[in-house]
């Protein structure tokens, strides 16, 4: 048996712990594993008809001896990019990636990635390929799963980032504003801003009332002992004066609005309200680093688990986390629906707070 891994879109912490146990429960079993590198990038940079496993040719061989202590790194030993076989500037590369499988040996593909990467796993499984795909984004927008590896350090990241600013905004008697990373989902702010006891948050599903906002911005400054207020917003938060059905986050970050969401309504706050800002965008900091606990465990428990898998014969499948529980279902269920927060339940759109109507009964992270 052998196994090929990748890791692919942006990186997380727990990625490493993950390829860590599924490295060492092949050798376990007397499996090889073939690491490919930089994501899809791996399979499309090898000559199926001149196979050479190394790195320069974009895959290596993976032993226990090469991943003792990786669990301990962030990011990705694998490296990774965000690509589509199915999108390339020269057509579809789809069978070329099949053909790599092929001559490698690879009986089954294991997938670290988002969105972006496990879409492709799934339809690599339509085509009879064997897979297993594990969700990581530290946006946690995988559908699926309750838990994607990385967002719980992107929390602890920020939530630490949030507060450390608080002494600079209070000497300063200033509105901060943090951006934290949030394309799509609101989840990470949310979470972050509720941790941290955020003054008000404002997240990617709802768009913000610009006036209202500030409004209650300054009458949280004026309250606060020390005269200062926290704001907390998603990259991807809507300014409702700004122009409707403009999406800068479908965009490649090279065409995006190159200045963020955060310091255009900083610049909102100080012209309406006279009240200086601290503006803060976290962005990559909030993946940087090593593991915390709690993606160490799931990326240990996610590898294990898809090793499980492979040796019940059980393949086209995604791990995942579910009303707190490890489990599993048909890989394509990325496919069916696109994961946003639960705003009705978790979040008050005219206060800008998290709202947590009820706690019985419910599973960690109030899913």
């Amino acid at each position: 048996m052998r196994i090929g891994i990748l890791t692919g879109g942006g990186d997380v912490p727990g990625l490493n712990p993950c390829i860590k146990a599924i490295v060492e429960g092949a050798a376990e079993r007397g499996w090889a594993v073939t690491g490919f590198l930089r994501g899809w990038m791996g399979p499309l940079s090898i000559d199926p008809d001149m196979v050479d496993m190394t790195a320069e040719n974009g895959c290596i061989e993976l032993t226990p001896a090469r991943v003792r202590g990786i669990d301990r790194q962030g990011g990705t030993i694998l490296h990774t990019s965000r690509t589509d076989p199915r999108s390339r500037p020269e057509g579809d590369r789809t069978e070329h990636v099949c053909a790599v499988l092929k001559a490698l040996g690879i009986d089954v593909m294991i997938t670290l990635g988002g969105d972006g990467t496990l879409r492709f796993s799934a339809y690599l499984s339509s085509l009879g390929v064997p897979v297993i795909a594990i969700p990581k984004t530290m946006d946690n927008d995988v559908f699926g799963t309750d838990y994607c590896i990385g967002f719980s350090t992107a929390v602890s990241r920020s939530v630490a980032a949030i507060n450390a600013l608080r002494t600079t905004s209070a000497s300063h008697e200033r509105i901060a504003v943090v951006e934290l990373f949030g394309r799509r989902s609101g989840e990470t702010a949310l979470l972050s801003g509720f941790l941290a006891q955020a003054d008000r948050i404002a997240i990617a599903e709802v768009p913000v009332k610009e006036d209202q906002l500030i409004a209650q911005l300054v009458a949280d400054r004026e309250a606060s002992p020390e005269n200062y207020s926290v704001l907390v917003i998603s990259e991807g938060a809507k300014l409702a004066s700004e122009a409707e059905g403009e999406d800068q986050m479908s965009r490649s970050n090279t065409q995006r609005n190159p200045i963020g969401v955060g310091q255009r309504f900083a610049r909102q706050i100080e012209e309406k309200s006279g009240v200086g800002t601290v503006v803060q965008e976290l962005a990559y900091l909030m993946r940087a680093g090593s593991p915390d606990a709690l993606d160490r465990m799931v990326g240990f428990a996610f590898g294990t688990l898809a090793v499980q898998l492979i040796e019940r014969g059980e393949t086209g499948r995604l791990v995942a986390l579910r009303d707190g529980n490890y489990e599993h279902v048909p890989v394509d269920t990325v496919l069916q629906q696109v994961k946003k927060l639960d705003v009705t339940r978790l979040y008050d759109p005219a206060t800008y707070r998290a709202k947590i109507a009820s706690v019985e009964g419910m599973p960690m992270f109030l899913y």
